[in-house]
């Protein structure tokens, strides 16, 4: 990584580097930084784009599913010129577009247990956009085997939750603490029969962009052993401690 920004470079992200929180130091973090995004959906398309526009340096987008027209209300990236096409495909053209100077690694493949470790070395932060509680529990438990920032999001009717973690801390909570049972069903997770206003997927997907680029220039306070749970119908915003077990 150079040690000045280039002429470019001040340009694209001078509304940043005013910031004193962030400045020509953090952005050049911004700028060196890896992050995996774990679905290209409601979630991970707000959270990519906003990553990308931030400068993020490495993207990888995971996701082995093809455009439908019923996902274009609430998945920013795809319009109805993209129906059947790869999401990770189309989505790395759309970003490439936004900044070319972002690295975008495509994985058209479903995340599980025979590719996950393969893949999640490489990336020191991961936004967990998937849709079921089996890939969520996979992901989980594999930052916290090789100590990676997790920022986690679910979304359903107008209602988000999302949680940060940081694994390189050994008294960080993790989300198997959070939900308790042995088996938690995906039926709130599921947009199909629950439905989801697309608003709902825009802001939570956004907020973990900026979960992510906090934890990543270690400004502000993140949600550690806490959930914030969003009520986008009452506009009811609040934060539930949790603990490690």
């Amino acid at each position: 990584m150079k040690n000045s920004l280039n002429k470019s470079q001040i340009e694209r992200f001078s509304r940043q580097l005013v910031l004193k929180d962030i400045g020509a130091n953090g952005q050049k973090k911004i700028l060196s930084s890896k992050i995996l995004i774990v679905g290209v959906g409601g979630l991970g398309c707000p959270a990519a784009e906003n990553l990308v526009r931030a400068g993020v340096g490495t993207i990888g987008l995971i996701d082995n599913d093809i455009v439908n027209l019923s996902n274009i209300h609430r998945q920013s990236l795809f319009n109805s010129k993209d129906i059947k096409k790869s999401k990770v495909s189309v989505a790395a053209i759309k970003l490439k577009e936004i900044n070319p100077l972002t690295k975008i690694k495509t994985y058209n493949s479903r995340l599980d247990e025979n590719n996950i470790e393969k893949i999640i070395k490489d990336y020191e932060l991961i936004i967990d956009g998937s849709d079921n509680f089996k890939t969520k529990f996979l992901i989980n438990d594999y930052c916290i085997k090789f100590k990676k920032k997790l920022v986690t999001g679910a979304i359903s009717k107008f209602d988000g939750h999302i949680f940060t973690f940081d694994f390189k801390n050994k008294k960080t909570a993790s989300l198997k603490n959070f939900y308790q049972e042995k088996e938690v069903t995906d039926d709130i997770l599921n947009c199909e029969f629950e439905g989801v206003l697309g608003t709902t997927a825009t802001i939570v997907g956004a907020t973990q962009a900026n979960e992510a680029l906090k934890m990543l220039i270690e400004i502000g306070q993140n949600l550690k052993n806490q959930i914030l749970i969003i009520d986008l119908l009452n506009l009811n915003f609040r934060k539930v401690k949790f603990k490690k077990r």
